[in-house]
């Protein structure tokens, strides 16, 4: 990876950070306002934490399909711009209605679709998967590192301080944006990244498909409606003050990521996606029933490590099998149709979390939830195991003479090629592949050079 290229994802990487802790660090601090907020209830609450999601899940396909033609940084800057306007309207609300207007207004700068577009134009298709992985890491991070400042900020600067910490971070990004990330004249055209809306119809109709995406709408759903609970668990504890919660969220996910290393290494073993999503499903599900009757210290604590080691190694397992089951050229737009499945997610889960929580209470949200698990554990049992499939993308020689039926026909006859989407433009073939059967020497004998494998 060239100086250049390491920057570029570098920069994109904190980009992400910045606007992953703007959405995530209200998360832990907004359920505790419900008594002193004017206007607030339950529901309004979760609805302010839950309403970006709804912004994001319309406008971010049409915004990554708006930078194709008016270049990556220009949507980039106003989806920044308008997340900065956002904050700050929430940042100086007086009633739980400014937030939720505040927190739209974040989500409708959906930029996440374009900085994944972007890291395929500033990076050669040999350096792509370890920009990516860069990019990946960012996000993992940015997730923990907001659960623990948003208590932190919130106990020296209040809620609204929090929000203004968005906004001020925002305006850094457009920093980096205009001052660190170079200049792409051309966007690249990469299936793997971009969305190609003709192949919708295709990718809905796959089943697989359409069960991990309906999975990653529930994990959402769960993650919202969950954090509602979750700060006042700490609180009928009687031994958790609201002071100490940034240090419970800590020491809770250090524990969940010194627990993972078996279950991540499990799950990326050949046919075992489906049945660690299975014990994923149930790890939640488990954390749910242990917290329905929580009311000491130690219960919290076990359901809340289940439940962020089930959240967690679903956030890495998920897009990984939507890799492996999406068709050849077509993950870009599954993990378009997936990332928007992702944040309506987000806002079912405040809506109804918020609605349970005040026609009830946080048992009765945590049994439903529990329901929902269920639901989601028989989709997954009935979902045909995915193959052991990767892609290659390999590089089609200028000497090449053959017609694009031709050519497809030629690569589909290697053994283990089981899908091809043939680029003429850009001298490339995407093959998805069967590791178990493929054999890279097949295509070097046909002249075909590889570039690289994204899972």
């Amino acid at each position: 990876m060239s100086k250049l290229e390491f920057r570029a994802a570098a920069a994109i990487g904190l980009l992400y950070i910045i606007r992953m802790l703007g959405l995530f660090m209200v998360l832990p601090v907004l359920p505790l306002l419900a008594d002193s907020l004017s206007d607030a209830t339950p529901f309004l609450i979760g609805i302010a934490m839950g309403v970006y999601g709804l912004s994001q899940a319309v406008l971010q396909i049409p915004l990554g399909l708006l930078s194709d033609k008016l270049g990556r940084k220009a949507v980039i800057a106003g989806g920044l711009i308008v997340f900065v306007i956002g904050s700050l309207v929430a940042g100086t609300a007086d009633s739980v209605y400014g937030i939720i207007a505040g927190r739209f207004l974040q989500g409708c700068g959906a930029i996440a679709s374009t900085l994944m577009a972007l890291i395929s134009d500033a990076t050669r298709v040999e350096n792509r998967s370890k920009a990516m992985a860069m990019v990946g890491m960012s996000i993992g991070a940015s997730f923990g590192i907001s659960l623990v400042i948003g208590p932190l900020i919130n106990e020296h600067a209040g809620w609204q301080g929090v929000f203004l910490f968005s906004a001020a971070s925002g305006i850094a990004g457009l920093l980096v944006l205009f001052g660190v990330v170079p200049s792409i004249r051309l966007p690249v055209k990469n299936p793997e990244v971009n969305i190609n809306p003709a192949r919708f119809g295709e990718i809905i109709s796959d089943g697989r498909l359409l069960i991990v995406t309906l999975g990653v709408f529930m994990l959402h759903y769960l993650l919202m409606s969950s954090f509602l609970a979750f700060p006042h668990l700490f609180r009928l504890t009687g031994e958790i003050a609201d002071s100490e919660h940034h240090l419970i969220y800590f020491w809770t996910l250090f524990s969940t990521f010194v627990l993972m290393g078996p279950f991540m290494w499990l799950s990326d073993k050949p046919g075992m996606a489906k049945p660690m999503l299975a014990v994923f499903i149930t790890l939640l599900a488990a954390a749910l029933l242990v917290m329905a009757n929580a009311m000491t210290f130690y219960p919290v604590i076990a359901g809340l490590v289940l439940f962020f080691m089930g959240f967690n190694l679903m956030e890495v397992l998920l897009p990984s099998t939507v890799s492996k089951i999406a068709p050849a050229g077509g993950r870009g737009t599954a993990m378009g149709i997936y990332s928007t499945a992702q944040f309506a997610g987000a806002f079912a889960g405040g809506a109804v979390g918020g609605l349970l929580m005040q026609q009830w209470d946080i048992s009765h949200l945590m049994y439903f939830n529990a329901g929902v698990c269920g639901v989601w554990f028989l989709l997954t049992v009935t979902m045909k195991q995915p193959g052991n499939y990767s892609t290659r993308i390999v590089q089609i020689s200028p000497d090449d003479e053959l017609t694009d039926k031709e050519r497809t026909d030629a690569l589909l006859s290697v053994n283990g090629v089981v899908d091809v989407v043939v680029l003429e433009k850009e001298a490339l073939a995407y093959l998805k592949v069967d590791e178990d059967k493929f054999d890279d020497s097949a295509l070097a004998g046909m002249g075909f050079r590889r570039e690289t494998a994204t899972a």
